[in-house]
């Protein structure tokens, strides 16, 4: 990510270059592991464009905070093992991003949260669902509430990330043990057998009478009568 001006915020723009960039991924046969890291020293991702936000009418904001939930879940389906590399800021969205990947390390010095609530908003784009997962509904709910700020330390003791390394003076300690744990990845992955075990599974599913009830229901506009067959 490479927006110095804005501090990598998420604008238009900035958001429409990520969705493309993730749509050749996913049909990239030779991406094996997806390391998201910033070319700006000192920030992963300060969230969303505030300056921009301000200028939108209200159906404006729900369509742009629809669509950031929308990236993050693309994050979070692509068909590779992703990892976020945290060296600096990660506030609101840039957090929520971090939290679409599978996997995030962080510089000890790295400042992560959910800071919406400081600014009479809330996570909208996965915040409230997937932090609770990584530390736990307790914690999640205080951190949102209280929108406070963690450094790396913080974030590894209660479950947020799964590494915290010493900044370098380079700056990139978290991109330096991401591109270490994707290396290590590697050899594990293998992305064709995966898809060949999904396309069996769809096969096994496809003749089954629940798959057949479900398509009925979905013409008929109603509530599926499931029977586990």
């Amino acid at each position: 990510m490479n927006r110095p001006h804005a501090r990598n915020s998420l604008g238009k723009v900035f958001v429409n270059e990520l969705f493309r960039v993730l749509e050749q991924l996913r049909f990239d046969e030779q991406v094996r592991v997806v390391v998201f890291k910033s070319e700006v020293k000192g920030v992963f991702c300060a969230g969303a464009d505030l300056k921009e936000r301000a200028k939108m009418d209200d159906a404006e904001v729900g369509e742009f905070v629809r669509r950031l939930r929308n990236l993050m879940d693309e994050i979070a389906a692509l068909p590779v093992p992703t990892i976020a590399a945290i060296d600096g800021y990660a506030l609101g969205g840039g957090l929520e991003l971090a939290l679409a990947c599978d996997l995030r390390v962080a510089a000890s010095s790295a400042k992560m949260g959910l800071i919406e609530t400081t600014r009479g908003l809330l996570p909208g784009a996965g915040g409230t669902q997937r932090l609770p997962r990584c530390v736990g509904i307790g914690l999640a709910k205080e951190l949102i509430f209280t929108g406070r700020q963690i450094d790396g330390q913080q974030a590894a003791s209660m479950g947020l990330v799964n590494h915290s390394v010493p900044q370098n003076s380079e700056g990139d300690a978290a991109y330096q043990k991401a591109t270490a744990l994707a290396k290590e990845i590697l050899p594990q992955v293998d992305i064709a057998s995966g898809m060949a075990i999904e396309g069996m599974c769809y096969a096994q599913n496809i003749p089954t009478k629940d798959r057949q009830e479900g398509m009925a229901a979905f013409r008929e506009k109603r509530p599926p009568r499931f029977i586990g067959k």
